[in-house]
């Protein structure tokens, strides 16, 4: 049975948090806001819930998760930066983008880019996710909440309530956090490549 959870977008109760957190730390599926739109979150080492959001969103294996951080220096123990990537990511986070990295052997082979071994990574602006990564003292993998057949991510919670019943066992309701994605930068070559166009503003990468 799938459970809706009201949390308040600007200061999350931490009684709530909490109890999100201890769902995720045991393996569960959730759904959260972002400062893009709403998101699927589980475990980095969850193998199961890798698989369960490939089935509902019947995307193949080789599907890319991003690593979702708390800030910049969480971001270098998972990705390798270079000095002139610090600068933009420092420039840029937290907000909403998603960076392509190459990954460090702390992330498990499975979430990366199987041929390039890179990693999306990103540091959300919203109150929600921040208190929720405080909360689990590490990064949260994370995959876009747009199902089969949508041209859109999902923004009714209600909506979510009833196609993902049975499927996640938490959704967060913050209220509506916009349907554009993030912007997707590649930091992986010697200049920056916006492979997405989205919320985040693209101009500083061109």
């Amino acid at each position: 049975m799938t459970e809706l959870l009201k949390i308040h977008p600007v200061n999350p109760e931490l009684r709530k948090i909490g109890q999100v957190a201890n769902i995720i730390r045991r393996g569960g599926l959730v759904v959260y806001p972002t400062d893009s739109c709403y998101a699927f979150g589980f475990h980095m080492g969850d193998k199961a819930a890798t698989r369960e959001i490939q089935r509902v969103r019947q995307t193949p294996k080789s599907h890319n998760f991003t690593l979702v951080c708390r800030d910049l220096a969480e971001i270098a123990t998972y990705a390798r930066v270079e000095n002139w990537c610090y600068r933009l990511l420092k420039a840029h986070t937290p907000g909403p983008y998603t960076f392509i990295l190459t990954a460090t052997r702390t992330v498990p082979r499975r979430l990366q880019n199987p041929k390039r071994k890179t990693v999306g990574i990103r540091v959300p602006d919203h109150p929600v996710p921040q208190a929720l990564l405080a909360e689990l003292n590490e990064p949260l993998m994370s995959s876009s909440l747009k199902l089969p057949g949508d041209e859109l991510p999902m923004t009714d919670t209600n909506e979510m309530l009833v196609r993902l019943q049975g499927d996640v066992e938490l959704i967060i309701d913050s209220g509506s956090c916009g349907i554009e994605p993030t912007t997707v930068v590649d930091l992986t070559g010697d200049f920056p490549v916006v492979v997405r166009k989205g919320k985040g503003d693209d101009r500083d990468f061109l």
